[in-house]
């Protein structure tokens, strides 16, 4: 049995009842064969592999709370630090019935490649909690957050653990977060990301995820011949990183026609007119079929299927796993020629295995998703720095790490023979930096 099988079948028994790790894990090491064999020996005596896909630290602890009516509620929280052999780990807090270790082990994998391939001192964690803030009011939220931290601040800090926003996770719940770090620990640090403007918070940082994923998507096409402008693109999702991937790629000249969230989706064939979608989320925090209300050319259909629309361009911006293979079968059939993930691992590994086989342009989460956590890493150097940078300023910054993961990746597949497959690309040159820490580091 080769290495990287040897120790996929030791992750999936160590770890029973966690599927979506277990296909994190697959996903990576099969990526990662070629780098992997030609260096087995040396991983094998040095136990890389088993250290790579193991967390160094699983906190898990309960989040009491009191509710309007008086009712105590208790929470699960958590905190996956999952490697730091190149910097203080750093990564999301994610608020949501669908939380469990499952979920957040497999988060703070990836995070440990992507935050990697950034060029930024940060390792890799994730955390959060089961608890759902919709429908909560402000005093709930706050009461929670409070609680959370007051566990969770044992486990963190600037030079240690720097959590930062993700679902369910705004600038409203890292205000309250951050609020009960300070009154605790008597330190104002650079210890949240994600923070508001008049107390260390980053400008662009709104914009970063969505911004940075149509810089690779442009940077992508650029290298292979195409232009974005004239394009006609699909997103899903409604949040924060499909509103700013949808601002961006109309700024640059693509048609954006699809937005979609967990109830159904629109489809305006005019283009997305933003204004009207920003309404609806940023300001009523509404669902997106109220879209049609104000576009009545535009069509919104019920359930799963915007990936059935014919396109160019498809951008998965909405939770893991939404497109399955046979959604790919049909993008591929409608013409879609690149395919760039704006959230964590949205695509199955079947749909993604077919966009590799067809060669279809395709970047993976992991570097397409990365300008969250980009801008994050330049709010931490603000923090350092007791400054604060334009957002133009930030946003060239952005602009330069997305072109250098794409570099990256895009050199990291042609050395191994492998050119065009950026998924192998990424994968291989995030972990080529980890690995190297961490030999340079002993048994750790």
């Amino acid at each position: 049995m080769s290495y990287v099988d040897e120790i996929y079948a030791k992750v999936v028994e160590q770890n029973p009842g966690e599927p979506e790790f277990h296909q994190a894990v697959k996903e990576v090491l099969d990526s990662l064969r070629l780098v992997i064999d030609a260096n087995e020996d040396r991983y094998r005596k040095e136990g890389i592999l088993e250290r790579f896909t193991e967390p160094e630290r699983v906190v898990s602890f309960r989040v009491p709370w009191v509710d309007d009516k008086g009712n105590v509620q208790v929470n699960k929280g958590y905190r996956v630090q999952f490697n730091s052999a190149i910097g203080p780990y750093k990564g999301g807090l994610r608020f949501h019935p669908s939380v469990n270790q499952s979920i957040l082990k497999f988060l703070g994998f990836e995070q440990v490649l992507k935050n990697s391939l950034t060029g930024l001192p940060m390792g890799g964690g994730k955390g959060g909690s089961n608890f759902d803030p919709k429908g909560k009011s402000d005093r709930e939220v706050m009461s929670f957050c409070q609680s959370f931290m007051t566990e969770l601040y044992r486990h963190i800090g600037k030079d240690a653990d720097v959590p930062a926003g993700d679902i369910g996770v705004g600038g409203r719940e890292i205000g309250y977060l951050f609020g009960q770090y300070k009154r605790i620990t008597k330190l104002y640090e650079g210890v949240l990301t994600g923070k508001g403007l008049t107390f260390g918070g980053s400008l662009a940082r709104t914009q970063a995820t969505g911004y940075g994923l149509v810089y690779i998507l442009d940077e992508m096409l650029k290298a292979n011949g195409k232009e974005l402008a004239g394009k006609t693109v699909l997103v899903s999702g409604s949040g924060n990183v499909a509103i700013y991937a949808c601002e961006k790629a109309q700024q640059l000249g693509a048609k954006v026609v699809s937005m979609s969230d967990s109830n159904g989706y629109i489809y305006d064939p005019d283009g997305i007119q933003l204004d009207v979608v920003k309404d609806i989320k940023e300001v009523r925090r509404g669902r997106i079929k109220e879209y049609v209300d104000a576009v009545p050319t535009a069509k919104y259909t019920e359930g799963k299927g915007v990936w059935t629309i014919p396109a160019d361009i498809a951008l998965p911006c909405a939770t893991q796993n939404e497109l399955n293979l046979e959604d790919a079968k049909t993008l591929l059939a409608n013409g879609v020629f690149a395919v760039a993930e704006g959230a964590n691992m949205p695509s199955t590994r079947e749909a993604t295995d077919l966009f590799v086989e067809k060669k279809i342009l395709f970047m993976p989460g992991k570097a397409a998703n990365a300008g969250g956590v980009a801008t994050s890493g330049l709010e931490q150097s603000q923090n350092s720095l007791r400054l604060s940078w334009t957002f133009e300023e930030v946003d060239q910054r952005l602009q330069n790490i997305m072109k250098d993961i794409f570099a990256k990746a895009d050199d990291a597949a042609k050395r191994y023979g492998v050119p065009g497959n950026y998924v192998a690309g990424a994968n291989i040159a995030g972990f080529e930096k980890v690995v190297d820490a961490m030999l340079a580091q002993g048994i750790v």
